[in-house]
């Protein structure tokens, strides 16, 4: 790829345009997903995994590239209290994952879809929890009239680009998964604003980071 950044400060909205057009894996069919690290006879135990789409918003704070995140509620049957993208499963009639991103993210948070401006997908990949899941990264306005859906998102916040690519904030922890699984490994953020970004949405922050610098630090 020709498009990488050296650091924070070198990306523009034009070069991270182009960078995510380059890579943007749209052609691909979902046998290319790379699975998360799940034991495949546990994956065989799932069965066929469920479509889903998930916004990765870029924003301008301050003259800073901020992330923004959720954080989903104790109450939801899946993912409860855990930080997380906008989005969610695709129904039945959604066209595409962008679609589905941008349906999401406007019912959870408020978000109209025309305020975004989609740049191109992340590589798909199978979650632990067996969604065959689309990364859509997409530039919005910030502030915008947050809108939550209370009974999904506890709380709205952004994490600084800078921050999320220094390695020296993350790091890798052993899973437990139920018996006779043996542990997985998971990336873990340290603690931001008292929110701890881990698992699928942090897999998802350090793809996207490697993406666009190369594993180079990035501050």
């Amino acid at each position: 790829m020709s498009t990488r950044f050296q650091n924070v400060g070198e990306i523009t909205e034009e070069a991270l345009t182009r960078c995510l057009v380059e890579v943007s894996p749209q052609s691909k069919p979902p046998e290319s997903a790379r699975p998360f690290p799940i034991p495949e006879e546990l994956r065989k135990e799932m069965g066929e995994p469920k479509p889903a789409g998930v916004l990765v918003p870029f924003l301008k704070l301050d003259g800073d590239w901020h992330i923004l995140f959720t954080r989903r509620t104790d109450t939801l049957v899946e993912h409860k209290g855990q930080v997380a993208f906008p989005g969610g499963r695709m129904d039945a009639d959604d066209p595409s994952p962008e679609f589905t991103a941008l349906r999401e993210a406007f019912e959870e948070i408020g978000l109209q879809p025309e305020s975004v401006r989609v740049l191109g997908r992340l590589d798909s990949f199978i979650t632990n929890t067996n969604y065959l899941l689309t990364p859509i990264v997409g530039l919005i306005g910030w502030p915008f009239p947050l809108k939550i859906a209370q009974e999904e998102v506890q709380r709205v916040f952004t994490i600084p680009l800078r921050w999320l690519a220094d390695p020296e904030n993350r790091e890798v922890r052993q899973r437990e998964l139920p018996a006779p699984y043996p542990p997985v490994p998971v990336i873990y953020f340290k603690p931001y604003d008292g929110e701890v970004l881990w698992g699928v949405s942090a897999y998802i922050t350090v793809n996207l980071i490697d993406l666009l610098f190369g594993g180079k630090k990035g501050n």
